[in-house]
């Protein structure tokens, strides 16, 4: 990934809370078959590893877990709001016209190396962690428990959980750090306006540079 100095994420505190914050990740796999794709939400556990490791689940009749081989490595791609940046919203624009139109984001690569747990115990305890995390802000939060045990049990025998050994962690975040601070807020201002706020609000604070 192309990634200038300015847009680099400063630590892995910031690349651990944009995987929070948006556990949905795309997970690139090779095998016999070529390239493979699969968006599953994943859990980080930060306290594993040296940076950290993710752990998901795919249904038994996803061939993912069949086509990959313990300590394969593999890419998970997360990614945070994005949208597209007019030049006409930056005051400078009006000035002298020397700007062009951009993208804004904010995305992570995960390099690692990945496992398979066809193993109900694994599965049971991903699945109710991840309940945990994602039921916490509903009124009621549903439990596993909710669900009959012979129903729930087939639901656990159908899936296969993963695991990755994160290696290397990218974080990139174009978030017009290298624009003059009037540029910077017309984008803002033009994000909200047009009900872009997540964007919008990772503009108002974006992470600091290196140094």
């Amino acid at each position: 990934m192309y990634l200038p100095s300015h847009f680099e994420a400063p630590n892995i505190q910031t690349i651990h809370e944009l995987i929070r914050a948006y556990p949905l990740g795309a997970l690139i796999t090779h095998g016999e078959g070529g390239l493979d794709a699969n968006h599953l939400p994943f859990e980080l556990d930060a306290g594993e590893g040296e940076q950290g490791v993710l752990r998901a689940h795919v249904a038994r009749n996803n061939t993912l877990w069949q086509a990959v081989t313990d300590g394969q490595e593999v890419l998970v791609i997360f990614r945070a709001a994005d949208g597209y940046v007019s030049p006409n919203w930056y005051p400078s624009k009006q000035e002298h016209h020397k700007q062009v139109p951009t993208w804004n984001y904010a995305v992570v690569h995960v390099h690692g190396s990945i496992r398979i747990y066809d193993d109900a115990r694994f599965v049971r305890r991903l699945l109710a962690s991840l309940t945990r995390v994602h039921e916490a802000a509903e009124p009621a939060p549903w439990k596993m428990a909710d669900a009959p045990r012979d129903y729930l049990e087939a639901r656990v025998q159908a899936v296969v959980g993963i695991e990755i050994e994160i290696d290397q962690l990218v974080g990139k975040f174009k978030l017009s750090q290298n624009k003059e601070a009037a540029d910077r807020q017309g984008a803002i201002d033009a994000l909200q306006a047009k009900g872009q706020t997540a964007l919008a609000e990772a503009m108002l604070s974006p992470p600091p540079s290196l140094p």
